[in-house]
């Protein structure tokens, strides 16, 4: 079935009553069948603002037949680690040719729902992952030297007892620019957990590389550093040091917030710009039909956020803790369900398509990490 094309959008619409936020929507559509490693053909989509405003052009196909792709990290000299959700395994792509090599299936996955092995970080030697097990969610590392025919080392636990569920398990992970280990979680569907300070369910976490609660954090003797979060897939730095996350909503509003220590995003109370004393209104809302955000990167002056059930990039230009301009749409409906988005420290960035999870309509070639250049 080929997708049609989904006009470029700009701002926020009237809110669809639908179900969750992260459930699928939209149809297939026409692709960009580059062979991995290759610029694409004259004929390929490519999609730019107009003039003044950001752009977003499809510069090749890195790699293609990944199943149910989730977690990205860039290894030392810009190879690239992926997980698969579903098959357990992460599997080293060329950052040049778009050659993949299997680093072998992480021990204790349990795929189910939303659950298996999900966000990657890179960091000194090991290889740190979310993932889903059999009593919980949790974050292990791995021992990985990165050479040819190295294979990751066996999970070593970081932190455990993360609430599990069918739907909402979070997942992302990253370091932040203070050296400190970050992880998006979500409430399983269990809404009270994203108020509850003593559960790790619906936060943001923070915590020293080997799990502990890091220095600084606002509730003593706690990995917690925000609460009041649905679904939180997405976490990225901007040029400031300060921490943006998108989160998946409900029936109404995903959102894009910059977060603060020891704040209450509002969740269940709260869903988008809510006005209401104690919570913090996110800096941007989207319907949830035109994004149901995963990955988010900071590129150029911009959040950069990769829709699901949008199935389309936004781009948030910011400006300090400010919006400067209206979001921007891009790439709307032409590669399908999109995860994961990751900077290559070079202002362009990494797109990872989410087509065979169960939830979206592959086409051959499925899935995809895709190379943009923007502005």
């Amino acid at each position: 079935m080929s997708r049609p094309a989904v006009l470029r959008a700009v701002g926020a619409v009237a809110a669809l009553v639908c179900a969750a936020g992260c459930s699928p929507g939209g149809d297939a559509g026409a692709r960009n069948t580059s062979p991995p490693g290759s610029p694409p053909a004259a004929s390929s989509p490519v999609s730019a603002a107009p003039a003044g405003e950001g752009r977003v052009t499809v510069a090749g196909t890195l790699a293609e037949g990944l199943r149910s792709p989730w977690g990205l990290a860039a290894l030392p000299g810009g190879d690239l680690l992926v997980s698969s959700r579903d098959d357990r395994t992460v599997t080293r792509v060329d950052g040049r040719s778009g050659a993949k090599r299997s680093l072998g299936e992480v021990p204790g996955v349990v795929p189910g729902g939303e659950g298996g092995l999900m966000g990657l970080a890179v960091r000194e030697g090991w290889v740190y992952a979310y993932l889903t097990a059999e009593a919980d969610n949790r974050i292990v590392r791995m021992r990985y030297g990165g050479g040819a025919g190295d294979r990751l080392g066996t999970p070593e636990p970081v932190l455990t007892g993360i609430p599990k569920g069918t739907v909402h398990n979070g997942g992302r992970i990253a370091f932040g620019p203070d050296g400190m280990l970050y992880a998006g979680t979500g409430e399983t569907g269990r809404t009270g957990l994203a108020q509850d300070r003593a559960s790790l369910g619906g936060k943001i976490l923070r915590m020293t590389p080997e799990g502990k609660p890091a220095p600084g954090n606002p509730f003593a003797g706690s990995v917690v550093y925000s609460y009041g979060h649905r679904n939180v897939q997405g976490l990225a730095w901007d040029d400031g040091g300060r921490l943006w996350a998108a989160e998946f909503g409900q029936n109404t509003w995903d959102e894009l917030n910059l977060v603060e220590p020891g704040r209450n995003y509002g969740w269940p109370e709260a869903e988008g710009k809510a006005g209401r004393a104690g919570f913090v209104d996110p800096v941007a809302q989207w319907p949830t039909s035109e994004a149901s955000p995963s990955g988010i990167a900071w590129a150029r002056g911009a959040v950069w956020m990769a829709g699901l059930r949008g199935e389309r990039v936004w781009r948030i230009p910011l400006s300090g803790a400010e919006r400067s301009g209206e979001p921007e749409a891009f790439l709307g409906g032409e590669y399908g369900r999109l995860r994961t988005v990751l900077a290559d420290g070079a202002g362009r960035l990494w797109l990872v398509t989410s087509e065979t999870d169960g939830r979206g309509t592959p086409e051959p070639g499925d899935d995809r990490i895709l190379r943009l250049d923007v502005g």
